[in-house]
C-alpha cells in the first residue's frame, strides 16, 4: 500500500496542468518519430498499457467516482477511440513511407479493397453501422441512466458547473482569455484556419494516402493542435477540474472546501508597480504600451525571422502571402499554450488589459 500511495501521489503531482501539457507535448513529439511504436506489436503494447491503467485506476475510489459519472463515461471511450485511430493512421503512414522508399506502391494504391462502389457496398456498410450504433445507444441509455436533473435553479448552481464535453476545451480556454477572445475570436479563427488549409498547403504529397515522412511538419502541427490543445483540454476539464473550478489529481478527493489563492496579475501592473515602483498611467495607451509592443513583436516580427531561418524552405516554397497567413495562424494557435504557461508559472492574467474598450489579451 505505501508503494501504491506513493505512485498515486506522483501521478497527482504530474497531473498538474503545467506538467500534464508539457508531458503531452514531449511524448507526442517523441512518439510520432519513434517507428517501433507504430508497429502492430507497439499498438498491442499501447492498448494493453491503456487498459491496465484504467482498470487499476478504477480501484481507487476517488478516480472511480469521477470516471463513472454518466457524463464522463463517453470521455473514457473517446480516449481509446482517438488513441486507436491515431495509432492506425500512423501505422499506415510509416508502412507507406517504407513502401515509397523501396519503390513500391502505397497501401492505398496497391490494395484494391481500399476502393469500393458507393452502391451497394458503401451503403450496405453504412446501413449495418447505423443498426449497430442504434442498438448500442439503446442498450447504453437503459444501462447508464442519463444525468437528468431538475429545471435550472439560479439559487442552486452545480459545483463545478461544466459545459458539455465538446465545449470543455472552450471552457478551459475561457480561464486564460477574455470571453470575447475565447468564445468568439479564437473559435472563428479555428474555423477560418481549417478552411484555409487547402489554399495555404498546396503540397500534393500525401493526397489520397497516409504518409509521415513527406508531411512531417504539417502533421506535427496538426497533432499538437488537435491532440494536445483540444483533446487534452477536454480530458483536463472532465477529470481534473473539480469544485470551484480548482485542479485535482486523478486520485485526489474533490474537496469542496479547497481554497486556492487568486493572485493573478497583469503585465502592466508588473512593469509599472513592481519594476518602476510607480502608479500606473491613466491613459490606456501609455499603461499598456509594453504589452501591445510584445504582442506586435510576436505577430509582426517573428514571422519574417522564421522566414529567414527555421522555416526558410517553407517560405521559398509557399511564397510571401501564403507563408505569412499560415505562420500567423500557427502563432495564434501556439499563443494558447504560451498563455497557459504564463498563468501557471507566473500568475500572469493578461498581457494587454484595456477595460475601457473591453479589450484583453
Amino acid at each position: 500500500m505505501p508503494v501504491v500511495n506513493a505512485l498515486k501521489s506522483v501521478v497527482n503531482f504530474l497531473a498538474a496542468p503545467e506538467y500534464l501539457v508539457t508531458i503531452a507535448l514531449v511524448l507526442l513529439v517523441v512518439a510520432i518519430n519513434w517507428k517501433p511504436l507504430w508497429s502492430k506489436k507497439g499498438g498491442i503494447v499501447l492498448g494493453i498499457a491503456g487498459v491496465l491503467f484504467f482498470a487499476l485506476s478504477y480501484l481507487d475510489p476517488n478516480f472511480n467516482k469521477v470516471a463513472t459519472l454518466p457524463d464522463n463515461v463517453p470521455i473514457v471511450g473517446m480516449i481509446f477511440l482517438v488513441g486507436f485511430f491515431f495509432w492506425w493512421a500512423m501505422h499506415q503512414a510509416y508502412e507507406n513511407d517504407k513502401r515509397i522508399a523501396q519503390g513500391r506502391p502505397t497501401i492505398e494504391g496497391e490494395d484494391s479493397t481500399q476502393k469500393v462502389f458507393s452502391w451497394p457496398d458503401l451503403v450496405y456498410v453504412e446501413l449495418i453501422c447505423l443498426v449497430v450504433v442504434m442498438a448500442v445507444m439503446i442498450v447504453w441509455s437503459i444501462v447508464l441512466k442519463a444525468p437528468l436533473e431538475e429545471p435550472a435553479n439560479p439559487g442552486d448552481s452545480p459545483n463545478p458547473s461544466k459545459a458539455p464535453w465538446y465545449f470543455l476545451g472552450l471552457q478551459e480556454i475561457l480561464v486564460y482569455y477574455d470571453p470575447w477572445m475565447a468564445g468568439v475570436v479564437l473559435p472563428s479563427l479555428i474555423i477560418v484556419g481549417l478552411m484555409a488549409i487547402p489554399y495555404i498547403d498546396t503540397n500534393p504529397k500525401g493526397n489520397g494516402y497516409f504518409t509521415f515522412r513527406e508531411r512531417k511538419w504539417e502533421i506535427t502541427i496538426f497533432l499538437v493542435g488537435f491532440l494536445v490543445l483540444w483533446c487534452v483540454l477536454i480530458v483536463l476539464g472532465t477529470f481534473l477540474r473539480g469544485p470551484n473550478w480548482n485542479f485535482f489529481g486523478p486520485y485526489e478527493f474533490w474537496d469542496i472546501n479547497k481554497l486556492v489563492p487568486l493572485n493573478n496579475i497583469n503585465l502592466s501592473e508588473i512593469i509599472w508597480i513592481k519594476i518602476f515602483k510607480t502608479r500606473m498611467p491613466d491613459f490606456w495607451l501609455f499603461r499598456e504600451i509594453f504589452g501591445l509592443a510584445l504582442v506586435a513583436l510576436y505577430m509582426g516580427l517573428l514571422p519574417p525571422i522564421l522566414a529567414k531561418t527555421v522555416l526558410r524552405r517553407f517560405y521559398e516554397k509557399m511564397g510571401t502571402v501564403r507563408f505569412l497567413i499560415g505562420v500567423n495562424l500557427a502563432l495564434i494557435m501556439l499563443s494558447l499554450p504560451i498563455k497557459m504557461y504564463l498563468r501557471w508559472i507566473f500568475n500572469l492574467k493578461y498581457l494587454v488589459n484595456i477595460p475601457e474598450f473591453s479589450f484583453n489579451i
